[in-house]
């Protein structure tokens, strides 16, 4: 289990922080700061977040309201994000709706 993915499954509710390490995917609501050093987090169609992602890859399908900052971030064609992104490698989809600034590259 050296690469082990952490899911949250749609219909799962949190309120509080997160950490971890390697994988996560997130298709639940989650409320509060996402944290990990150089992981990989999937936000997934149904999911909703409420709070500010740190990460080493944010890949966006749902809906995040707070500020991403990561090594790579992808936004993808149904995703909504309402915050500041910053990250070294970004890339976004037709489709994809992002009301906030971004800062990129550095």
């Amino acid at each position: 289990m050296a690469n082990a993915t952490n899911v949250l499954s749609a219909g799962i509710e949190i309120i509080g922080s997160i950490r971890f390490s390697n994988d996560m995917i997130i298709d639940g609501k989650i409320e509060g700061e996402i944290t990990s050093d150089k992981g990989k987090i999937t936000i997934g169609e149904n999911a909703k977040i409420k709070g500010d992602i740190t990460a080493g890859e944010v890949k966006v399908y749902g809906k995040v309201e707070g500020k991403i900052i990561s090594q790579r971030c992808e936004l993808k064609d149904k995703s909504k994000i309402n915050g500041d992104i910053k990250s070294k490698v970004f890339s976004m989809e037709e489709g994809a709706q992002l009301t906030g600034r971004t800062e990129i590259g550095g």
